[in-house]
């Protein structure tokens, strides 16, 4: 495998705010309102020179239908940030979920025709404009880049504001109770045709009479999060219950579903019950057979927890206090995550720390700490900037998203002196530890 580009342009500054214990590079330094997509893929190319991002035009709302965003490319060697594309299909905090497929060349997000308010992915080459539609939305292409997966992102809406796309009410799409002809959809990305893999119907079918009953019931059943695991051998899907009334998404019940690529094989990983004594943002592991998140498992508030996919083997993972978004590192050992403002990790001014945690020794070393607090929150929160803290694909280095001086930034962090020099991952180091 060749060694993929490491080179930073001098273009781009380094954060020194806090003294940061790693190299930190605001890499849209001349570009304001950029934010990539979420902690669990990473915005950085295949060859490891690129990074995709979207670009709110307007920070101070939320987007009305109709608006449009921009899909901006940083070419990380040469230190530019470049509008490529544009979007009018695109949330708060996921974007127009700007990702990558199997090289440079692929690089996906989401778009719609005003009027025909479908979303729908786009595949473009960046360096020629060449452009695909797909007949499916993005929201996480498999690791292979041969599949796409997603729930249908204006239901999205109707569960928490910011993840999906902004339609006209008349067009947003209302579910009733356990439906037919909603819920997890794949698109094939060669042929860009879509097809809903699993329906809510085919779902609670295949779990026990507790989703048949209190609080299952008056309402509908709603996709949220899609993910693949790293092997591609595997799909997590947030499945979210909304009464009538609506209600806040905190309150929703909210079990993560995981089932086999073909649909078979379904399984409740952690149901609601759970999650509500406290508990938020599952992600796979690197071995693909276990999820990690924060979850309150005692009385002493948000601990990191890791189960298997079928809800086995739940087990606390050291005595810090969860936050933010978490992922396990390859190395077994460590997990990088992020804060909210609220958190009781975070500082008192607006900023947050980049956590870097050691289970085995509960030891913990603030890689950034960053200001996180944009000047406009917007209704409902929809316009906090998350960090989201996402890997490359060595795991020696990651982007996240801040607003030192109010307007949304994008980061690139390296961590490769905390992991030593003898600490390598690429695409067949996955492969052996899913074989293990």
């Amino acid at each position: 495998m060749p060694e993929l580009c490491r080179k930073v342009s001098d273009h781009f500054p380094q954060y020194q705010m806090f003294n940061p214990a790693i190299p930190v590079y605001c890499i849209t330094p001349d570009v304001d309102g950029c934010f990539h997509r979420f902690f669990d893929t990473s915005p950085v190319s295949p060859s490891g020179r690129y990074v995709g991002v979207t670009r709110l035009r307007d920070e101070t709302r939320p987007p009305s239908p109709g608006e449009t965003a921009d899909i901006v490319l940083v070419d990380l060697t040469i230190g530019t940030q470049q509008v490529v594309a544009e979007s009018r299909a695109f949330g708060t905090q996921l974007g127009a979920q700007v990702q990558w497929g199997r090289t440079d060349n692929e690089l996906y997000f989401n778009d719609m025709q005003n009027g025909e308010w479908r979303p729908y992915a786009v595949c473009m080459n960046p360096f020629t404009g060449e452009k695909r539609e797909l007949k499916g939305p993005a929201y996480m292409v498999s690791p292979d880049g041969r599949k796409l997966a997603s729930p249908c992102i204006l239901r999205t809406e109707l569960t928490q504001n910011g993840y999906g796309a902004s339609v006209p009410a008349p067009f947003l799409p209302y579910n009733v109770g356990t439906s037919d002809d909603d819920g997890l959809y794949v698109t094939d990305a060669e042929t860009g045709e879509c097809r809903l893999l699993l329906s809510f119907r085919e779902i609670v079918a295949a779990l026990d009479d507790s989703y048949r009953r209190e609080p299952y019931t008056n309402g509908a059943f709603y996709g949220f999060h899609v993910k693949w695991n790293p092997q591609g051998t595997r799909l997590m899907f947030i499945l979210r219950y909304r009464q009538p009334a609506g209600g806040k998404h905190g309150a929703m019940p909210c079990d993560v579903i995981t089932c086999d690529t073909d649909g078979s094989n379904i399984n409740v990983a952690l149901t609601s019950a759970q999650r509500f004594k406290g508990g938020h943002h599952p992600d796979w592991c690197p071995d693909g057979d276990h999820i990690s998140q924060n979850l309150a498992v005692n009385d002493n508030g948000l601990r990191f927890v890791r189960f298997r996919y079928d809800g086995a083997n739940l087990e606390t993972l050291g005595e810090r206090p969860g936050s933010g978004h978490p992922t396990l590192h390859p190395d077994g050992r460590h997990i990088l995550t992020d804060a909210y403002t609220h958190d009781v990790c975070a500082f008192a001014d607006g900023t947050t720390p980049l956590r870097w945690v050691d289970i085995r020794t509960d030891e913990e070393t603030v890689l950034a700490r960053i200001r996180t607090l944009p000047n406009e929150s917007g209704p409902e929160n929809m316009l906090r900037v998350d960090p989201h803290p996402a890997w490359d694909s060595t795991y020696t280095r990651f982007v996240f998203n801040a607003c030192p001086h109010g307007s949304r930034k994008v980061y690139l962090a390296d961590i490769s002196k905390l992991l030593g020099d003898d600490w390598t991952w690429n695409a067949s180091s996955r492969r052996d530890a899913s074989q293990s």
